[in-house]
């Protein structure tokens, strides 16, 4: 009964670990979620939200509250020009003493004209809000890019590994046939001796291939924002599926679409010229209103009598006649800008064309790896297998099986490392042109 509760225990420990593992799908998935990068992206563009804000405020009214006591003594009637006329006298009961006065109002301002200077760095912020997104498209794509290339990272290192694993295991069963037609004195020592020294030096080899999977699951946590050295299991498959577009000038044109570096370029462009609208609108002409509403008086008892209200409103222009040529230096900078802006943008057009194009190459190139190493592998195989036979019966040599053992090692790691190289070049294509690294 208890090897049975353990038994059923293990499966469900089993099918547990299982279900733990992720797609690639998935680890994109929890790597938008959790790693810091996308999330700054997105702060950033609650940023500019509140500059929105703050640039909104400057087209409404501004309303305060304001509070006072002052407590004065002013002589000024006793330096008036003709006081020395006055009667002795009325001069001495013009005698300053101090004074408390209390006083509060409510004051409004309000913008009426600002040559369009307002509007225009409202017109500034939203654009630039709209490049933060672009930001956040652009963190979340390059970070789907690395999440890829980490997956088959660590697919490639598994793969491996079992690839060595099972070269190693081939290399001890070779070694345990020499020893035992060596027991038999049909081989020689030297025939031993070579095949565990090719053991030997495949050790070597294996524990790096452990290492690499080590380095591979470390790197995908770290995207995943897991701890590094978490057991992280993945489910999935290298691409094999042909690459169907190989028109340049129409991925280039999805690219232009799609891609979120070119987007947010545009929208540099765009903003850039609206810096050269809100230089060109610095030192003009500008229309404010502003009022006053509250009491003033020399008594707290009087705060709320309305004979001490006192109130005024006016409009006030301002015409900046000569600034120190601040506002042709403005333009000057903004025009310098708004050039740089679109260079930048013809620039990164020509590198996303190149991208496509090498993106193209090095599918090509990795397609037809893929297809050449199969095809060796299965002849390296055939090559190990007859050797192998042939040694049984005294037609081969130890050197031999050494030989064709390294051989299909070479062809297997040819072939992993074209299906590593396709897929990733199929994922980074597909980013170039502004799509999904990942299908």
């Amino acid at each position: 009964m208890k090897r049975l509760l353990f038994l059923a225990a293990l499966g469900v420990s089993l099918a547990g670990a299982e279900a733990e593992k992720i797609t690639l799908p998935e680890a994109v998935r929890i790597a938008l979620e959790r790693h810091p990068d996308v999330a700054k992206a997105r702060t950033a563009a609650d940023a500019l939200k509140g500059k929105i804000r703050e640039v909104r405020a400057q087209a409404l009214p501004d309303v305060s509250i304001t509070g006072m006591f002052t407590r004065v003594r002013d002589p000024g009637l006793l330096n008036a020009s003709g006081i020395d006329q006055f009667p002795p006298e009325l001069v001495s009961a013009l005698t300053p003493v101090g004074v408390n006065l209390f006083d509060y109002r409510i004051t409004v301002k309000q913008p009426l004209y600002t040559a369009g200077k307002v509007g225009t760095a409202l017109k500034l912020a939203s654009v630039e809000a709209e490049g933060a997104l672009s930001d956040v498209d652009r963190a979340q794509q390059n970070l789907a890019l690395d999440v890829v290339r980490a997956f088959y990272g660590l697919l490639w290192a598994g793969e491996y590994e079992k690839q060595i694993a099972e070269t190693q295991r081939q290399r001890q069963l070779h070694a345990d046939m020499a020893r035992t037609r060596f027991n038999n004195g049909v081989a020689t020592e030297v025939d031993v001796l070579r095949l565990e020294v090719a053991v030997a030096n495949g050790q070597p080899d294996l524990v790096r291939a452990q290492n690499a999977v080590k380095q591979a699951r470390a790197l995908l946590n770290y995207y995943l924002g897991r701890a590094l050295d978490e057991p992280t299991a993945i489910a999935g498959e290298f691409q094999e599926k042909p690459w169907e577009q190989n028109d340049l000038d129409a991925l280039n044109q999805e690219a232009h679409r799609r891609r979120p570096e070119l987007a947010r370029l545009r929208i540099a462009e765009r903003s850039a010229a609206t810096q050269l609208q809100l230089a060109r609108a610095e030192n003009k002409l500008r229309a404010d209103f502003s009022t006053n509403y509250g009491i003033l008086s020399r008594l707290p008892s009087n705060l709320l009598n309305s004979k001490f209200v006192r109130w005024d409103f006016g409009v006030n222009f301002t015409l900046p006649v000569f600034d120190g040529f601040k506002r042709s230096g403005l333009v000057w900078q903004a025009t310098a800008n708004e050039r740089a802006a679109r260079l930048e943008r013809e620039k990164t057009e020509q590198q996303v064309r190149l991208a496509l194009q090498q993106g193209l190459d090095e599918i090509g190139a990795a397609r037809e790896t893929v297809s050449a190493a199969r095809a060796n592998v299965q002849q390296a195989e055939k090559v190990l297998r007859m050797t192998e036979a042939n040694y049984k019966y005294g037609a081969a040599t130890t050197l031999d099986i050494v030989d064709a053992q390294l051989a299909l090692t070479t062809a297997q790691t040819n072939l992993l490392r074209g299906l590593y190289d396709y897929s990733v070049a199929r994922a980074g294509l597909r980013w170039s042109m502004g799509a999904t690294p990942w299908e």
